[in-house]
């Protein structure tokens, strides 16, 4: 599997080739509503990758896109998530990796906290979130799940001399 991060020449196949390669029911859980077929306007969206103020990391098997995580700033600090696999891919470890690439993205972005909406009913989603965002903060929001992330916990360094000091103290 081959990740890189996408721009507004690369992303327009790729949002239509894991777009095409979801069902409806991962359609459903990704865009929260019934979407056969994404609009002009979502598309036009979901391409607009400038690397900057939305960002969008690819995995890809064998030259073929099966998966898309993207960071869009929400203003100074914060910045929304999403991930989208192919059907065929999920649950093979394309999400955890497009998950971990798209933090360090956004910490190259200056974002501070990564948040994200996610149905109650997506409980890979949410199992994935809880693995590769430890100690990140899930709030039931109405229909919805609102996660919250400070990535400075996902950044954060720990060397062998923090650990035995900390160890002193106790």
């Amino acid at each position: 599997m081959r990740v890189t991060e996408l721009n507004r020449d690369t992303a327009p196949e790729a949002v239509d080739a894991v777009f095409a390669g979801l069902s409806a029911r991962s359609r459903y859980l990704r865009f929260h509503s019934p979407t056969p077929r994404l609009t002009a306007s979502a598309r036009r969206v979901l391409t607009d990758v400038d690397g900057e103020r939305h960002a969008a990391v690819c995995a890809r098997i064998g030259g073929d896109p099966v998966g898309i995580a993207r960071v869009i700033k929400t203003g100074e600090c914060g910045a929304e998530i999403a991930v989208a696999v192919v059907d065929l891919w999920q649950r093979r470890g394309v999400g955890r990796r497009l998950l971990e690439e798209l933090t360090s993205v956004a910490a190259r972005l200056g974002v501070a906290e990564l948040r994200g909406t996610v149905l109650p009913d997506n409980h890979a989603m949410l199992a994935l979130v809880r693995k590769v965002l430890p100690g990140v903060r899930l709030t039931r929001e109405d229909d919805a799940v609102e996660l919250s992330y400070p990535l400075a916990w996902a950044l954060a360094e720990i060397s062998d001399a923090d650990l035995v000091d900390s160890l002193q103290r106790t």
